[in-house]
């Protein structure tokens, strides 16, 4: 099989002729620059003969046109990247936002980095997904983390203009996205957590915006959610218009066997990153083989449950793939 019938295979629930496999970083220092962030996410492709691409846009590329400036010195060390201005400074700014043009800033950047890895994957059969943020992210992210304050001081109408405003540029990156060939994209909600909101408040500020940005990428065969973190709202996101369904698998609920019972969908997970970053190689065998005999080889595209933070180390991320070997041969009939 190439590597696109294998994961069309895992996705439509057919046995694929050995377990497809994924991985992603961060590249810091590189992810600003697109003819960089294209030539190293294809290496990387490269180097360890994944299945699947993620693009691995920087974190913070969506709030960047809000007027917001990021510090991304820290992520090199294992940190995160840092809001240190933002537009949002008292309620009646969030009236102030404006949508951003596709075609300029960094969502132009962004899909100038798309373009250019799918010229170089051409003819290679490897599916491509892109890095969507889900609107209350987005919104999150470019308030400095202060989005529930807003809500609890009673600015939810205020919240839900900006809400809007950010839901119509993320459709349009999406859809300009699909245009240029991805198969999907990769929908990253980082607020779906009962730690974050109560699920009455997300079925408010979160799933009509999600859904609609879902709706827009309508064309794509291999869209994925991605449940960020840990008590995850699961009841909400398993029905989601997804093909794929991916979330922090063994860090947190719900179990591998029962995500695919509760949600049918194939899942993209069964790895826990942070047993990578440590290299830890018997738990990451172990994993799989968990996944083998839960699953049986069926609806899965090993994966992380998110990005494998630094520092890397190469032997470990080119052992994921042999130990996905070994245990295949020992496992499948």
């Amino acid at each position: 099989m190439t590597k696109r019938e294998r994961i069309w295979a895992a996705v439509h629930g057919e046995t694929p002729d050995i377990l497809p496999y994924s991985f992603w970083t961060h590249l810091p220092g590189v992810d600003l620059d697109p003819e960089l962030l294209a030539e190293h996410t294809y290496t990387f492709y490269k180097s360890y003969d994944v299945d699947l691409i993620k693009t691995m846009n920087n974190g913070m590329y969506a709030i960047e046109d809000f007027g917001c400036e990021i510090d991304y010195s820290e992520i090199a060390e294992g940190g995160v990247a840092k809001v240190v201005r933002t537009p949002i400074h008292e309620a009646e700014d969030w009236l102030r936002l404006k949508p951003c043009s596709v075609h300029e800033g960094s969502l132009a950047r962004e899909l100038k980095g798309l373009r250019l890895l799918l010229e170089k994957v051409k003819g290679e059969e490897v599916p491509v997904i892109f890095t969507i943020f889900s609107p209350l992210t987005t919104a999150n992210k470019l308030s400095g983390n202060t989005l529930l304050q807003y809500l609890a001081d009673g600015h939810g109408d205020k919240v839900h203009a900006a809400l809007q405003v950010i839901t119509q540029t993320t459709c349009d990156l999406v859809r300009a996205v699909l245009e240029l060939g991805a198969d999907g994209i990769f929908f990253a909600a980082q607020n779906s957590s009962y730690d974050y909101m109560t699920v009455e408040e997300y079925r408010q500020f979160g799933v009509p915006y999600d859904l609609e940005v879902l709706n827009a990428a309508e064309k794509g065969w291999l869209n994925t959610l991605h449940a960020h973190g840990s008590n995850i709202m699961f009841e909400v996101l398993k029905d989601y218009p997804v093909q794929v369904f991916n979330w922090h698998a063994w860090e947190t609920l719900p179990a591998v066997d029962e995500a695919f019972v509760m949600t049918g969908k194939c899942l993209m997970g069964g790895l826990k990153r942070t047993d990578i970053t440590q290299r830890d190689r018997g738990a990451i065998q172990h994993q799989i083989y968990e996944c083998y005999r839960m699953l049986g080889g069926r609806n899965q595209i090993l994966t992380p449950g998110c990005v494998i933070r630094y520092p890397l180390d190469d032997s470990t991320l080119a052992y994921v793939k042999q130990a996905r070997d070994c245990v295949e041969r020992r496992m499948r009939p």
